[in-house]
């Protein structure tokens, strides 16, 4: 089944029906995604939900995105952790638009991608763990760059603080498209703690030390 048609059926029903159960949807909000997977290693399946938290007053508005995680206790889902800045914008993707990619759960890691741009492309992919008591982001990984210029790629794994950055530039006047300039580096940050919740509450910004390149978490 399309997101269109789940969205669809959400609106005229307003609730999210999950085993059975029903997510109340607060008012004016819109389901986008869900998925279930078990994110506190207790072998029982949370459900996440992203959701639009209003209809667009116009046709090019960006609507704020909420996540929410629930947990299933005494027969009934229970909210138990939300976000209002792990999702960008419905049109924060600039001339790509609705930024979404979607949402996983692998072995118990939650993942949030995003795409955009125009002819500069950019998207990451937001890797977060439960732990603490909170989920924390353990791994940034994203992609930049324009065709025929060069393609910036850079992994983050900020339960170790090391990051890896690779360039690659890239010529097209030949016919054939062709990497004429590679530049590798490896290093490590100090270990930055980040939570869903709290995911843009600040501007970090990391230079590498070797070919300088600027990049922002």
């Amino acid at each position: 089944m399309t997101n269109k048609i789940l969205i669809i059926i959400f609106l005229l029903f307003n609730s999210l029906i999950v085993f059975g159960q029903e997510i109340p949807i607060p008012e004016n909000y819109v389901i986008i995604d869900t998925i279930s997977g078990d994110l506190d290693n207790d072998n029982i399946k949370e459900l996440v939900a992203v959701f639009d938290t209003k209809k667009p007053d116009e046709e090019y508005e960006s609507v704020p995105r909420e996540l929410r995680i629930y947990k299933f206790e005494n027969g009934s889902w229970v909210e138990w952790k939300k976000s209002e800045q792990a999702l960008h914008g419905s049109r924060d993707g600039g001339m790509m638009g609705d930024p979404y990619v979607g949402i996983e759960i692998k072995n118990g890691i939650l993942l949030i991608s995003h795409y955009g741009g125009s002819s500069w492309k950019w998207g990451h992919t937001d890797k977060y763990r439960f732990q603490n008591d909170d989920f924390f982001l353990i791994g940034y990984e994203s992609n930049s760059g324009r065709l025929c210029d060069y393609w910036l790629n850079v992994d983050f794994n900020l339960s170790t603080g090391k990051i890896i950055v690779k360039k690659e530039f890239e010529d097209c006047e030949t016919s054939e498209q062709e990497i004429y300039k590679r530049e590798n580096e490896t290093f490590y940050e100090e270990k930055l703690k980040i939570t869903l919740e709290k995911r843009y509450d600040k501007e970090i910004r990391i230079v590498s030390p070797k070919y300088k390149h600027e990049i922002y978490i």
